[in-house]
């Protein structure tokens, strides 16, 4: 029994070395799925309505139209650049294919993109492209795709790894 047992074992580890070269192998020769930008989803949108959030100084609640059947709730901390006025009717670009999360206690899902500078001293948002309608898709040249779903973006990380290179 002890020798059926050793060949057995013997025979696994035999596989298991197959395998493993196997593996090696299709991975060298599997094509380059480098991430890129195509795997986010950044749609036009317009701010419908935009708030002050009752407990938070820096945080601006916004009721955005993305396209979609209602518009998003999305939390911004943006009230140290922008007054309440200047948020109302604004066409932004949202990352949308961003799991929702409660920001001070807010649901938001999603995130309006905007530029800054090194300090962070002054930001901006991003501008859509001139003619583009609510709810498009906004691609950038030389990078095709789909756009990843957002348990993927979260899980791998994805958005923070892709945001040095968004300038």
């Amino acid at each position: 029994a002890a020798e059926k047992r050793a060949k057995k074992a013997a025979g696994k580890a035999k596989a298991k070395e197959g395998a493993d070269a196997n593996k090696g192998a299709a991975a060298a020769t599997a094509p380059d799925t480098a991430l890129n930008v195509s795997a986010l989803d950044i749609r036009v949108g317009k701010i419908v309505k935009a708030w002050e959030h009752e407990s938070s100084d820096k945080l601006f609640c916004e009721e955005v139209d993305v396209g979609e059947e209602k518009p998003r709730l999305i939390a911004s901390g943006l009230r140290a650049f922008y007054k309440l006025d200047e948020m109302q009717n604004r066409s932004v670009l949202v990352l949308c294919n961003l799991k929702a999360r409660s920001l001070g206690g807010f649901p938001s899902h999603g995130m309006v993109l905007c530029a800054s500078n090194a300090d962070h001293t002054a930001v901006e948002f991003a501008v859509p492209p001139e003619g583009a309608k609510i709810g498009e898709r906004v691609c950038f040249e030389g990078y095709v795709g789909e756009p990843e779903p957002e348990n993927k973006i979260a899980k791998k990380k994805m958005f923070d790894a892709l945001a040095p290179d968004l300038k």
